[in-house]
């Protein structure tokens, strides 16, 4: 067979973990190991919800060969230059997974390679692209009917979660809580000492209770504990949240005042840790699409005591909130224009049209949302309950497989 170069355009923290990891997977698993047949490059597009972690972690993936940080972008569309001055084979594929859709038609027309578009909620540029792989019918609905034959229902990459085999990891003696306080500064800085807050008051009513924290891996245990500390996080202070201090022993720990013990996570992904939770404290995000996608209860928060540190809006709203200077104040109207909307935010709610687990938005106090957890876990049919709502509204693993088998059917064209 001709080498083929296989170029995946992506941008988030949650679109190379939850959209390109699996996809990798599959095309190796379908096109081989070899990279001297099969090439997959990944090349990345700035983003507002980048950590510029993501070339770092999307590196440790051993399917990937070749990976550029979103900061040379610009010069690679524009004038088709890397920042290595990468090669590039005559056939190739451009897969479209993050970003703008008008990157696959412009660097598609430069390399002369097919491309395939993963559209999560609408399609464009139906005349450049040669395949569509949405994840609902919906959208071919929305589409021109000539171009019908480009479209494939591939279904929901995010539920590729529960499509990973689960080892076994050692069995936790008591009700084991997840804590996910987010990835980013503006997320950590209210969700860390929140969460802790929220763990005390727990444990002073459950005390064989048992906390983790799985480490997102666009982070390290030394910015944890930075939001963990009073002296360093002035809201801890300010709002009277929890604080703790990172401890390394035979597990590394954050330990608050008052003695509790949270574990610190770090393997990634972490779905064999999030599967053993009874009950998760989450932001919003990819990881309530994870946590869905493995039928894991949950309660989703949204502080808002500070309005500004919500600034990862797609589109204009997010380039209004990252202003230098004046972002601030585009933040807190546009989060106030979004609050009082009460539109649904965490994936399993949008997936469902409904809320199906609970979404806490407004000045929360962590006394209050304790009770709240406390009040699922003191009576378990409710957490079955939501884990069958969860269950009957992830979508069926096999997205990334159905795009493979695109990719494929795009290369055996290009031949």
């Amino acid at each position: 067979m001709q080498p083929i170069d296989i170029l995946i355009l992506s941008n988030g923290p949650g679109e190379i973990t939850t959209w390109v990891r699996p996809v990798v997977k599959q095309l190796r698993e379908k096109l081989g190991q070899d990279s001297s047949q099969i090439r997959i490059s990944v090349i990345l597009s700035p983003c507002p919800h980048a950590t510029g972690k993501e070339a770092e972690i999307a590196r440790l993936y051993p399917e990937i060969n070749r990976v550029q940080e979103a900061q040379y972008f610009s010069q690679f569309l524009l004038f088709g230059k890397t920042a290595e001055n990468w090669d590039w084979r005559k056939k190739g594929v451009i897969i479209f997974l993050g970003g703008d859709q008008i990157f696959p038609v412009i660097i598609g027309k430069r390399l002369n390679y097919r491309t395939v578009v993963y559209a999560e909620w609408d399609a464009r540029w139906y005349s450049q692209i040669n395949s569509f792989a949405v994840m609902q019918p919906q959208i071919i609905e929305k589409s021109p009917k000539k171009y019908a034959h480009k479209f494939t229902v591939v279904g929901d990459l995010m539920a590729e979660a529960s499509n990973f085999s689960l080892p076994e990891i050692e069995k936790y003696p008591a009700e084991l809580i997840g804590l996910l306080p987010g990835s980013k500064p503006a997320k950590l800085a209210q969700g860390v000492p929140l969460t802790l807050a929220i763990a005390e008051a727990i444990f002073q009513a459950k005390p064989n209770t048992k906390f983790v924290i799985p480490v997102a891996p666009t982070l390290d245990l030394k910015t944890i504990a930075k939001f963990a500390d009073p002296n360093q996080n002035p809201l801890i202070n300010k709002l009277q949240w929890g604080s703790a201090q990172l401890v390394k022993e035979s597990t590394t720990k954050l330990i608050t005042s008052t003695g509790l013990e949270i574990e610190l996570y770090t393997q990634s992904p972490a779905y064999d840790l999030l599967a053993k939770c009874t009950l998760c404290l989450t932001t919003v995000g990819a990881n309530t699409a994870e946590l869905g996608s493995l039928a894991v209860p949950m309660i989703v928060l949204l502080p808002t005591q500070q309005l500004d540190a919500m600034r990862a809006w797609d589109g204009l709203p997010g380039i209004l909130a990252n202003l230098p200077g004046i972002g601030a104040g585009f933040a807190k109207l546009i989060n106030a224009i979004v609050l009082r909307k009460k539109r649904l935010f965490a994936w399993p709610n949008i997936w469902a049209k409904k809320e199906i687990i609970p979404e806490l938005v407004g000045n929360l106090e962590p006394k209050t949302v304790a009770e709240i957890a406390l009040d699922y876990l003191n009576n378990p049919e409710k957490l079955a309950t939501m884990r069958e709502n969860l269950r009957s509204v992830r979508g069926k693993p096999g997205a990334a497989e159905k795009l493979t088998e695109i990719v494929h059917q795009e290369i055996q064209n290009s031949i």
